[in-house]
């Protein structure tokens, strides 16, 4: 028989939010030495562009309350490819460590002594923080930032909406959109006043990225009109300087 080809270790790579100029050199040369990228729906175009024309490309997209891959046909997918010899790279926007079901598929090559690195993202809380001119701690107004998800597997996440309801917290809402009524009520109801500042940044960091400045009292309103993927900053306003810059890039685009 045939010696079996040598296993190379899987590389889980975070994308970022979309924009090239996001992702790290240790996932730029992953891609450049990969056979197979396996990837998600919200890695963005310029990302994917980045990728040799050679390589094969898996996509085993997820969206949420919509069609999706399903998890254990992406480990299958993985581990397949992995035993085959293949130089693989599973590319996962954002960071893969959050919200990124990064466990699941280690748990799935670890069943076969599959080796593995991970090569952490920007996630999409950072950058679009960045994109609007704040940052997600600052002395004297939050010393501890959140990151949440809007919904989970059993439906609409609970969250320490009291601690969250306190005035100067700061979270940032992953998955947030069709719970962003719930969201409201749930701080609403705990004492968090209807003018905290909210700002949803909407595909971030992509040519197409669009910022709601609005509250928590209009926050479901807000999320209403976002199509595409959306991070909400919870406690964060656009600073000013930003806001013209994002209005300046917008009237010449």
């Amino acid at each position: 028989m045939p010696p079996l080809p040598p296993i190379s270790p899987v590389h889980f790579a975070g994308a970022g939010p979309g924009a090239a100029a996001h992702l790290t050199l240790g996932a730029y040369q992953a891609l450049q030495a990969a056979d197979v990228v396996i990837h998600d729906r919200l890695v963005g175009p310029e990302i994917m562009a980045l990728i040799p024309a050679h390589v094969v490309r898996v996509d085993v997209g997820k969206e949420g309350f919509g069609p999706s891959a399903g998890q254990d046909a992406i480990n299958a997918a993985i581990v397949a490819h992995a035993l085959s010899g293949a130089r693989v790279v599973r590319l996962k926007g954002g960071d893969p460590g959050i919200f990124g079901r990064l466990d699941e598929e280690l748990d799935a090559l670890a069943a076969h002594a599959i080796p593995f690195t991970i090569l952490p993202g920007l996630t999409a809380a950072s950058v679009a923080a960045a994109q609007i001119g704040q940052s997600l701690t600052k002395r004297g107004r939050n010393a501890s930032f959140r990151i949440l998800t809007g919904h989970d597997m059993a439906g609409f996440a609970e969250q320490d909406w009291r601690g969250l309801a306190r005035a100067g917290e700061v979270a940032a809402i992953y998955m947030g959109k069709k719970s962003a009524r719930f969201v409201q009520g749930r701080l609403m109801m705990h004492g968090a006043s209807p003018d905290t500042p909210v700002t949803l940044v909407e595909n971030v960091s992509r040519a197409e990225q669009r910022v709601l400045d609005t509250t928590l009292a209009s926050l479901p309103d807000a999320a209403a009109q976002c199509d595409g993927p959306a991070v909400i900053l919870y406690g964060l306003a656009p600073r000013a300087a930003a806001t013209a810059l994002l209005t300046l890039h917008e009237a010449t685009a």
